[in-house]
């Protein structure tokens, strides 16, 4: 029988859904009501992967971003969709980092060798001058072969830091790093193969480039093409693939040289406000067609160049009204255009306690001078929001099995 169970659960990647106690700590903190009494109905499960639930750079508020590891713990943690956001080293090839040149927060380049062929050498704080501790190591200094040497760590530096061990330094404290001594870095290729393996659909974010674009880099479109011509050589099926940019000139490229891929490609932005409509904005909206990066368009002429889905962050998405958290009007005017939305990123910057960080800006300490979010159970709260008023279709999150316990108890995109 024994062995009958271990066939199973290698065989199936949807039969070992571990949520572990986080999802329960915080439906413990939850205020007493009909919110918490359905969650904690089915705290019992069974659970199973959720589309709703997307693993952003895989599992970070614990272990290494865009690592192996890090993809890993999402998944099991019933993660439905794994993201490796893509960039490309020297020589061309596709890797899953944050941007271009994060290396010297992400990884330990700066305590190996490659450290020298950083873009901007480490150099220390210098407290008398008021300069805080810097560097610039770029995935682009390197060769493919040399990044994959690398180990990850969690994102963070020490601006105070007069040495390279202490620069490496600075992990917020509500992270940790018990999980961070080695994270294995990877391409976008394996990437694909880790989360085809798993049964795990793909979102991979195009980043923007951050150095200048000259015979030794690709070119925007060049890396466009590239990112949608690995998951065709991997016989992907489109339909499992959600890219994502913030740039809107790459999701229309997607649409002419990739339209199955373009079918599901996220729009990502940060604006909090629709743009309004008027004589003076629709005239310049007749420049959108030949420069699109040129305005900012409203909700409804987005959906008129064929973008299917935005992904704001959450902030932009909610609001207080009679102390109750309600859908922005940015959150209205997207779904009254006809466009799917997916929010980012639950569970990124901090303790709700502590104010919740950036992504909480609009809910939190900053309405009416009321702390909207009181207890670290409003996480849940709030993605009860996001799904049942607002309607999102998917949430980014750095630890999947709070957003993977709601889908679950909601039964929303479930994969059995």
């Amino acid at each position: 029988m024994l062995a009958a169970c271990s066939q199973t659960s290698q065989s199936d990647p949807n039969s070992h859904v571990q949520l572990g106690p986080r999802p329960f700590y915080l439906l413990a903190a939850m205020p007493e009501g009909g919110l918490k009494d359905k969650l904690s109905a089915c705290q019992n499960g069974p659970f199973y992967p959720s589309r709703f639930s997307i693993g952003h750079r895989g599992a970070p508020l614990q272990f290494p971003e865009h690592t192996q590891q890090s993809y890993l713990a999402a998944a099991k943690m019933g993660a439905g969709a794994l993201e490796c956001d893509v960039t490309f080293t020297k020589d061309h090839q596709l890797v899953c980092r944050h941007s271009q040149c994060d290396l010297h927060t992400t990884t330990n380049i700066l305590a190996t060798s490659l450290a020298s062929k950083c873009s901007v050498p480490f150099t220390p704080a210098d407290p008398n001058q008021g300069t805080p501790a810097s560097a610039k190591c770029c995935t682009s200094d390197i060769s493919l072969a040399e990044f994959l040497t690398l180990d990850g760590k969690m994102d963070a530096a020490n601006p105070h830091a007069k040495t390279v061990a202490e620069y490496l330094g600075g992990t917020p404290p509500w992270r940790t790093e018990l999980y961070a001594s080695h994270g294995t870095l990877m391409t976008h290729a394996q990437s694909i193969a880790l989360f085809k393996s798993l049964g795990r659909h793909f979102t991979p974010e195009l980043k923007a480039p951050e150095v200048s674009e000259d015979k030794s880099h690709l070119s925007q479109q060049q890396f466009a093409k590239a990112l949608i011509d690995e998951y065709r050589s991997a016989g992907i099926d489109p339909a499992e693939v959600w890219p994502q940019s913030f740039n809107l000139k790459d999701i229309l490229y997607w649409q002419k040289i990739a339209p199955d891929f373009a079918k599901q490609a996220i729009y990502l932005e940060d604006r909090d406000e629709p743009q309004h409509n008027s004589l003076e904005r629709q005239v310049e909206a007749l420049t959108l067609l030949h420069h699109p990066e040129q305005l900012t368009p409203t909700m409804a002429e987005l959906a008129g160049l064929g973008v299917k889905i935005i992904a704001p962050p959450l902030w932009a998405l909610v609001t207080v009204e009679n102390q109750q958290l309600v859908p922005s009007a940015y959150a209205k005017a997207a779904r009254a255009a006809g466009l799917d939305i997916i929010a980012w990123s639950l569970e990124r910057s901090g303790p709700l306690r502590q104010g919740g960080g950036w992504y909480y800006q609009s809910i939190n300490g900053q309405l009416e001078g009321q702390n909207q979010l009181r207890t670290e159970g409003d996480v849940l709260t709030l993605l009860d929001v996001l799904a049942k008023d607002i309607g999102v279709i998917g949430v980014f999150s750095d630890w999947p099995a709070t957003t993977s316990f709601y889908a679950n108890c909601m039964q929303l995109s479930i994969v059995k």
